[in-house]
């Protein structure tokens, strides 16, 4: 019987990984986008959101959970305990190597190797909640890619299809907002950064 305790992070990058290929295989997305409509399509056909809102709210659901997966995955304490003691010893090898005190450096050499695998483990914690976070992630862009996809921008742009831009004024939400960028995936971006930072400052969460 499989350890889920101990592989499960494993499993995740694996199922994480199909996820992300499957963007290629059209009838696995759109039956993906067409499981998650059931859920999120009343967003827009039965309660009238704007898309733009719909945006805005799966763009904070992407920065909660993201956040709480990140608190509950990796050990900030001792994250920033290491941190410190790096930049403590940084230091004092800097000092002895002005000062070319042979014995310091050597003393701190042998300290640089402990503190060096802890570096490389925190590093490695670090990446335990992204195969989490793919998992919630790529569905949910499944289905906006999906359904901006059936969102007729035409020449008369709607409520639905638009969005308004600092500079660019009213643009489709399908077109390019910053190089090319489009503009839902840039209004996605910046919803999401802004939320995870409210949400990261209410749980104390330190920075990756």
């Amino acid at each position: 019987m499989i350890d889920l305790k101990k592989y499960g992070m494993y499993i995740a990058f694996i199922l994480a990984f199909g996820l992300m290929m499957a963007y290629a295989v059209e009838w696995v997305r759109n039956g993906i986008a067409g499981v998650l409509d059931l859920a999120l399509g009343p967003l827009s056909d039965t309660f009238g959101l704007p898309f733009f809102i719909v945006i805005l709210f799966l763009s904070a659901l992407t920065g909660l959970y993201s956040s709480l997966i990140q608190k509950y995955t990796i050990d900030y304490e001792k994250m920033q305990d290491v941190q410190a003691k790096m930049k403590d010893f940084q230091m004092k090898y800097r000092e002895a190597q002005l000062a070319e005190d042979e014995k310091a450096i050597k003393k701190l050499e042998v300290k640089r190797d402990a503190m060096m695998k802890d570096q490389l483990e925190m590093s490695q914690q670090q990446f335990k909640p992204m195969a989490y976070i793919i998992l919630v992630t790529v569905p949910i862009f499944f289905w906006l890619l999906q359904s901006l996809h059936e969102i007729e921008s035409g020449t008369v742009l709607t409520i639905q299809s638009a969005i308004v831009f600092p500079f660019k004024g009213i643009i489709a939400l399908n077109d390019l907002a910053l190089w090319i960028i489009p503009a839902w995936i840039l209004w996605y971006m910046v919803c999401s950064l802004t939320v995870s930072q409210v949400i990261r400052k209410a749980l104390n969460i330190g920075g990756i």
